[in-house]
């Protein structure tokens, strides 16, 4: 019999998103691997630009309603279809004893737009797949139950170090329809969901890079001790990137040091950065981009001395991974300095491929004063880092492997 439609579903918080080109990279190569899926959106795009990666993609792309109340008659199209079934109710026993736990809105919507997923996906759908452990594994979750298929997951970050333990344990379980198989991005993560499952396996993928996309890097010129020294990050204005705390340092380095720093990247915390560099007295100092595709990433990039991202645990647990923006930094030979967070230093041995410092301001202040005081220290960094990146974190390795999971997965069908 002919395939006409896709028999993996890929349920994603939102797409495109300009702050997960890992999971733009992922899906690009699956697909190039010969992975036939569409994709099930539970938002849709806020940003106004793109990355050429998500112009690559050749799967159609569903949006699920956002918010139930703006598409009811869909939402009840989709839940008439599911209370039709066997399935419907041993779901919707699963849902309400999760909604007990975790009583608000966005549960409710979890169930509804799982009920829509489950009578809009193909007939012949054999599993499904969710970038994300939190809100899109609870989609994927509730409609592989409608539907009677298997499902998995990719975890990362947030969604590991945010959601509640009673919810992680039990979709790592097969008896509380639980996923098959999990996938996290760093060893660290890797080591703490399979603490907590009994029964689903998680298995480290690191995303790598695919260094196809990325152009070899530039021929930097050495630089004099006072000479500018140039810096630049990228990263959400949120908590857990530490930025706040980098505006302090900066404050703290010396007035004769000719230094300027450049942010790219969105973030609810926009205003408020920009508002405490002006009371510290840095606005001239420095340079906002704002969001920007990854060509314009990379460009920043070459023309930088310094790459900082001062990586923190935030009040609710939040944290980094092991955030691509530091591989892509090395791509380019461009120096480091982070934080020992969370996975950073699976990739980042301090003093051989880059500087963690303590994200205090005076310890950030004082590495950053070490790399511009010393021109042949950054390079020496840099270089041990991009060989580190191209021996041990491309992206194919890691995608064989999920490619092969995925095919087993939709095998179980």
């Amino acid at each position: 019999m002919t395939q006409t439609s896709p028999r993996l579903a890929i349920a994603v918080k939102g797409w495109p998103r300009l702050s997960e080109t890992f999971v733009a990279q992922e899906l690009v190569a699956l697909e190039e691997a010969g992975i036939d899926f569409a994709i099930w959106s539970l938002r849709h795009p806020t940003d106004t630009k793109t990355h050429p990666l998500h112009d690559r993609l050749q799967a159609h792309v569903h949006y699920l309603p956002e918010y139930l109340h703006q598409e009811p008659v869909r939402v009840l199209r989709g839940v008439l279809a599911a209370l039709g079934t066997r399935a419907f109710w041993p779901a919707l026993k699963q849902f309400l004893r999760d909604f007990k736990r975790d009583r608000n809105r966005n549960r409710v919507r979890r169930f509804g737009q799982a009920c829509v997923m489950a009578r809009e996906l193909p007939a012949d759908t054999a599993a499904l797949y969710a970038h994300f452990l939190h809100t899109p594994s609870s989609v994927a979750r509730y409609a592989a139950m409608l539907r009677g298929v298997p499902w998995s997951f990719s975890a990362h970050a947030k969604d590991i170090w945010t959601s509640p333990e009673w919810e992680l344990r039990e979709k790592l379980a097969p008896d509380t329809a639980g996923a098959h198989f999990g996938a996290t991005c760093t060893a660290f993560g890797a080591e703490h969901l399979n603490d907590l499952s009994s029964g689903t396996p998680v298995d480290l993928v690191y995303h790598g890079l695919d260094l196809s996309r990325f152009p070899d890097p530039p021929a930097r010129a050495t630089r004099g001790v006072g000479d500018p020294f140039r810096m630049v990050s990228v990263g959400r204005l949120v908590e857990k990137k530490g930025f706040d705390r980098l505006l302090e340092a900066l404050a703290l380095l010396p007035q004769d040091l000719d230094w300027h720093w450049e942010h790219i990247g969105g973030g609810a915390l926009k205003h408020e950065m920009e508002a405490h560099a002006e009371r510290l007295g840095l606005t001239g100092r420095i340079t906002w981009r704002g969001a920007c595709d990854q060509p314009e990433v990379i460009a920043a990039m070459r023309e930088a001395d310094l790459f900082v991202l001062p990586s923190r645990v935030a009040a609710d647990g939040d944290r980094d991974g092991l955030p691509n923006v530091l591989m892509e930094a090395a791509s380019q030979k461009l120096p480091i300095l982070s934080t020992p967070v969370s996975a950073i230093p699976e990739f980042i041995d301090t003093g051989v491929h880059g500087i963690l410092s303590d994200d205090a301001p005076e310890a950030l202040a004082k590495a950053m004063g070490d790399i511009a005081n010393d021109p042949a220290l950054g390079p020496r960094l840099a270089e041990a880092a991009h060989a580190r990146l191209h021996a041990e974190f491309t992206m194919q390795p890691g995608i064989n492997h999920l490619a092969k999971r995925l095919r087993a997965l939709m095998g179980t069908a």
